[in-house]
């Protein structure tokens, strides 16, 4: 079955709190990606609000259960107790956890399992009594003990963090061994149970050899490629095409 597509509205959001209005508005624009065959929406509410704000997250609780009863929402963040409040608030499908600091403007590196090996545990079984999936940020580097921890702490499902092999936009030659870490990673990880997500710096362009090379992959999560795609396309046309991208028939 070809990856399921997951659209993140941050970068709407992020437009939005430019300025003091309601719009481009993060409610409609999830709207169009879901009428357009995405499997499900994810948003990454980061303390400071400067992305999705707190006060999006039932909004996009309500389209899905209102419109979209089949789509799920995928809460992405580090599990602060703040955040994990959020998620027993807005009772998403799939919590995605990232080892993120506060200031950073996005997420660039996975998990370090052994490090933080207690402190998962806790965090996914407080998710897994609201019911979530768990899946956990994780480095694309062919470390099977790494893949092996997340799953002794319970986790689901891991992500790869794609973002040096998306890094290779400009040198897609010096992709290929990005690729092939990614690859052995997921077939680690798989082995062992676990589902297998990817996101960051996804694009069209490159993500048919990534879902060529992981034919298992279950979905990918994808904001800010998709996203300036649609200032070009549209949301509507710019989601089939990282349908077609994922393997999907239109």
């Amino acid at each position: 079955m070809p990856a399921k597509l997951s659209v993140n509205l941050n970068a709407v959001a992020m437009l939005r709190n430019r300025r003091d209005l309601p719009w481009p508005s993060v409610e409609a624009l999830g709207r169009i990606a879901l009428k357009s065959g995405a499997s499900g929406l994810t948003v990454h509410p980061r303390p400071d609000q400067r992305h999705i704000r707190f006060s999006d997250l039932p909004v996009v609780r309500n389209l899905i259960d209102d419109e979209f009863p089949k789509a799920e929402f995928n809460i992405e963040g580090y599990p602060t107790e703040e955040f994990l409040e959020l998620c027993a608030g807005a009772a998403p499908e799939q919590v995605t956890l990232v080892p993120d600091d506060p200031a950073q403007a996005t997420s660039d590196h996975g998990w370090d399992f052994r490090k933080h090996q207690a402190f998962l545990t806790d965090a996914v079984a407080r998710l897994k009594t609201m019911g979530c999936r768990v899946s956990l940020f994780a480095d694309g580097d062919g470390d099977t003990q790494a893949v092996e921890i997340a799953k002794a702490v319970g986790a689901d499902r891991i992500e790869l963090y794609t973002g040096p092999y998306g890094g290779c936009f400009d040198a897609p030659e010096r992709a290929g061994p990005f690729l092939e870490a990614l690859g052995r990673t997921a077939d680690a990880a798989l082995a062992i149970g676990l589902a297998v997500n990817a996101g960051h710096d996804l694009t069209v362009e490159n993500l048919p050899d990534l879902v060529k090379r992981i034919p298992q992959l279950a979905e990918v999560s994808i904001g800010h490629g998709l996203i300036a795609d649609a200032l070009e396309y549209g949301m509507a046309e710019t989601v089939r095409r990282f349908r077609r991208a994922c393997g999907q028939a239109i």
